[in-house]
């Protein structure tokens, strides 16, 4: 698993970011919230391994169910860059489709169970 340092940003730029992390093996999350928005995810990576460069202030965060993860997404684009996990609050994971010179269509992706550390049904 090789790791870079990898430049990332939301749709509209006002969000601009810097991960170190692998992008394979790729995930997608099976619970309610990641089917509807469809991302392709890297692996986990600690915190520290990502640094916000510009936008901070653009994000805007959603937490549902055990409001453990944090979701944040930009709210002048709506676009989804990364997110702490549910699963362990030390590690995020960043929606590769975000990320420079990186085509998430190339890349094979395995499913993460999310939908069964929820404790609300369909959550």
């Amino acid at each position: 698993m090789t790791t870079n340092l990898l430049q990332g940003s939301c749709h509209c730029g006002a969000v601009k970011f810097e991960v170190r992390t692998p992008v394979v093996p790729a995930v997608r999350c099976n619970c309610s919230l990641c089917r509807r928005k469809g991302a392709l995810m890297t692996p986990s990576f600690p915190a520290g391994d990502l640094k916000i460069l510009s936008g901070e202030d653009a994000l805007t965060l959603y937490q549902f169910n055990t409001r453990v993860a944090k979701h944040y997404f930009c709210k002048h684009c709506g676009i989804y860059p990364f997110h702490q996990t549910r699963k362990d609050p030390q590690l995020w994971r960043a929606n590769i489709g975000c990320l420079e010179g990186i085509d998430p269509y190339t890349l094979e992706a395995s499913v993460a169970d999310g939908a069964s550390l929820s404790v609300v049904e369909d959550a």
